[in-house]
C-alpha cells in the first residue's frame, strides 16, 4: 500500500516557506521545486482537531473549508486566542502594524513582539510597517481607533489578495506609497493610548521573500481538493499560505495549503505538469467603458 502523509500547513521562517507534516517532518520549498501530491480515490477529509488534540468524533469536514475543523473543534481552538479577542491578560508586549496587499488593500493588526515579522509573512503582506508597541489591550485599542477614524479594516479576504498579486506596482517606492501616507495619518490621530509607543514608518517589502518578481502571473486558484485529484507543478512563488505553481495550462495556479490539511495525501507518480483539482480563474475588472 502506498505511503500516505498528512499536511499540517505552510510555515514561514528566515529560510523561506516549508510544508509541515504530521509528526514534525518539514519539506523546504525553494523556488523551482517540484510539488506533486494526490488524494486517494475514496479519500475523506477529516477534522484536524484543536490545540494538539485529535477530534473526538473524527468528523468529516467540507473540502472548501480552510480551517479543516468541525464546529466543536473550531470553537475550542478559538476559546483562548488573541486573534479571536478572547484573551485580555497576556503580559507580552504587542506591536500594531499596517499591512499592504495591493492597491487599496491595507489592514491594521497586532502581533506579539517576539514573533517579529512572521505574522506578516503568514498573511501574505506584500509590504508592512510597524505603527506602535505596547501592552495587548493598548494595541487592541489602537487597532479599534484606526478602524473607526481611518476606516482601516482588520481583515482582507484572501481571494482579493490573490487576484491582484500578479499586477502589483513594479517598484518598492510605488508599493510603499499608500502605507507611508496612511502611517502619517495614523500617528497624527488623537486618542492614542499613553502606554503605546509610536514607531517610525519603515516599510518592509516582501516581494523578494515571496518570489513574486518575475514570476509567471497567476491565472486562477484551486477551490478544493477532491478524491482522485492530483497536482504536479513547479513552485514559482509563495505568499502567506499560498503556493504559486506552474502546473500546465495558462499561467500559474494558486494553491492555498490550508486546503491540504485533513486529507491523507500520497505521491501521484510521474506525469506531466497539471492541476486536476477544481479551480476558478481570476476575474479582471475592465480597464474602461470599452
Amino acid at each position: 500500500m502506498a505511503q500516505v502523509w498528512k499536511c499540517s500547513g505552510l510555515r514561514w521562517s528566515a529560510e523561506g516557506p516549508a510544508l509541515v507534516w504530521d509528526g514534525g517532518r518539514r519539506s523546504a520549498l525553494p523556488w523551482g521545486k517540484r510539488v506533486a501530491f494526490a488524494v486517494p480515490e475514496g479519500g475523506v477529509r477529516t477534522c484536524v482537531g484543536a490545540r494538539g488534540h485529535v477530534c473526538p468524533v473524527g468528523a468529516v469536514v467540507p473540502g472548501r473549508s480552510t480551517g479543516a475543523r468541525c464546529e466543536e473543534c473550531a470553537r475550542l481552538d478559538r476559546a483562548h486566542s488573541v486573534a479571536a479577542d478572547t484573551i485580555a491578560d497576556d503580559p507580552r508586549p504587542y506591536r500594531v502594524y499596517l499591512a499592504w496587499f495591493g492597491p487599496g488593500m491595507v489592514k491594521a493588526g497586532i502581533t506579539a513582539l517576539e514573533r517579529g515579522p512572521a505574522r506578516l509573512l503568514e498573511q501574505g503582506a506584500v509590504c508592512f510597517s510597524w505603527l506602535g508597541t505596547g501592552p495587548l489591550m493598548a494595541a487592541r485599542r489602537t487597532e479599534e481607533l484606526l478602524r473607526a477614524a481611518l476606516r482601516v479594516p482588520d481583515r482582507v479576504p484572501y481571494a482579493e489578495k490573490r487576484a491582484v498579486r500578479s499586477a502589483l506596482p513594479a517598484t518598492e517606492p510605488e508599493r510603499a506609497a499608500e502605507l507611508r501616507e496612511l502611517h502619517a495619518r495614523a500617528v497624527a490621530l488623537t486618542g492614542w493610548p499613553e502606554s503605546l509607543r509610536p514607531e517610525p514608518c519603515q516599510v518592509a517589502d516582501h516581494v523578494g521573500a515571496f518570489g513574486l518578481e518575475g514570476a509567471p502571473a497567476a491565472s486562477g486558484e484551486v477551490v478544493e481538493l477532491v478524491p482522485g485529484g492530483a497536482v504536479r507543478g513547479e513552485l514559482v512563488a509563495a505568499a502567506g499560505p499560498d503556493l504559486h505553481l506552474a502546473a500546465g495550462g495558462r499561467g500559474a495556479v494558486v494553491l492555498d495549503t490550508r486546503l491540504m490539511t485533513g486529507w491523507e495525501l500520497l505521491h501521484p507518480g510521474p506525469g506531466p505538469a497539471e492541476c486536476a483539482f477544481p479551480a476558478r480563474e481570476f476575474t479582471r475588472e475592465p480597464d474602461g467603458l470599452f
